[in-house]
């Protein structure tokens, strides 16, 4: 039988490529949760908590409601999480409907905690409020929110980034700017909006790079666990969403263990080329759910620290 060059290529390409992601073990993971609604979905929660822990992950985040809407419900989950498991516990926190003062006692409160890593953001404002604004005696962006934040302890501090550019800013320059700021004020992680193609990260690295920022930039990752949810999360942020993911989640609707196992595939082979592209750290967007989340870790060689490789 002859073949052409591309099937060649392609025969190669299967041949040489395992059936299955596993990496070498000098990956790091995180994990993002929002906190519970109702005691059911708590439960649910902690359950994804319990089994994501195993992973050795070097934080869990807990997000921050739009306009402080959590904040009692962050704070009880973060110093949960400090004290029943081993996993250290990066609370959010945004410049949203809040003095400078009130930040600062939130922060002492996380601190004797003994929470030791804040996620510093400026926040979105709640639903039908228009645009950011201060409030009065409030801090009008994330860099002066980090700033702060160094100046009362000595928090780790991570903050966002956005590989497609944040859809806010004025042009890619002023996102990078803002990146910028943040780090001089003193972050010393980025962690990015989610995205779906591995070229949308390497280029946003090397326009970081050439800016001379140094920071560790991690990778977002959202497995998709609802497309129709995942379009709309997409447009609100400014992220592209590729025309073949739109044919390959079509007709998964109503199959949600089929959706599962594509979901988990395509997250894991995008994880193993930005892994091929010289990324050790991936942070997982869970939506308060471990399956997802554990399967890709499990695709890419990740498995829980007492089990022998």
């Amino acid at each position: 039988m002859n073949l052409t060059l591309s099937q060649m290529a392609e025969a190669a390409r299967a041949l040489n490529t395992p059936l299955f992601a596993d990496l070498p073990g000098d990956l790091a993971v995180s994990f993002e949760f929002f906190p519970p609604k109702t005691p059911a979905m708590q439960e649910s929660l902690w359950q994804a908590v319990e089994t994501l822990a195993p992973l050795a992950p070097r934080f869990f985040s807990v997000t921050y409601g739009a306009g402080g809407s959590t904040r009692e419900r962050t704070h009880q989950l973060v110093a949960r999480i400090v004290t029943e498991t081993p996993v250290a516990a990066a609370a959010h926190l945004t410049c949203v409907n809040a003095t400078a003062d009130e930040l600062d006692q939130i922060a002492d409160d996380y601190w004797a905690a003994g929470v030791r890593h804040i996620v510093a953001l400026r926040g979105d404002p709640p639903a039908g409020s228009g645009a950011f604004a201060a409030i009065a005696g409030g801090h009008a962006s994330a860099a002066d929110l980090v700033a702060a934040l160094r100046r009362r302890h000595d928090f780790e501090i991570s903050v966002s980034c956005y590989p497609e550019v944040h859809p806010e800013a004025r042009s890619p320059q002023a996102d990078l700017d803002a990146l910028k700021a943040k780090i001089d004020a003193g972050a010393r992680r980025a962690i990015s909006q989610f995205f779906f193609e591995p070229d949308i990260f390497f280029r946003f690295r090397d326009r970081v790079a050439a800016a001379g920022l140094d920071v560790e930039l991690v990778p977002g990752i959202l497995p998709v666990s609802n497309f129709a949810n995942l379009k709309k999360m997409a447009t609100s942020c400014g992220t592209h969403l590729p025309d073949w993911m739109g044919r390959l989640f079509d007709g998964l609707d109503d199959k949600p263990a089929a959706r599962q196992l594509v979901a988990a595939t395509v997250a894991a082979e995008m994880s193993r080329r930005l892994y091929a592209g010289g990324v050790r750290h991936f942070h997982f967007y869970t939506l308060n759910r471990a399956e997802l989340s554990y399967a890709i870790c499990h695709l890419l060689g990740v498995r829980p620290a007492t089990e022998p490789r």
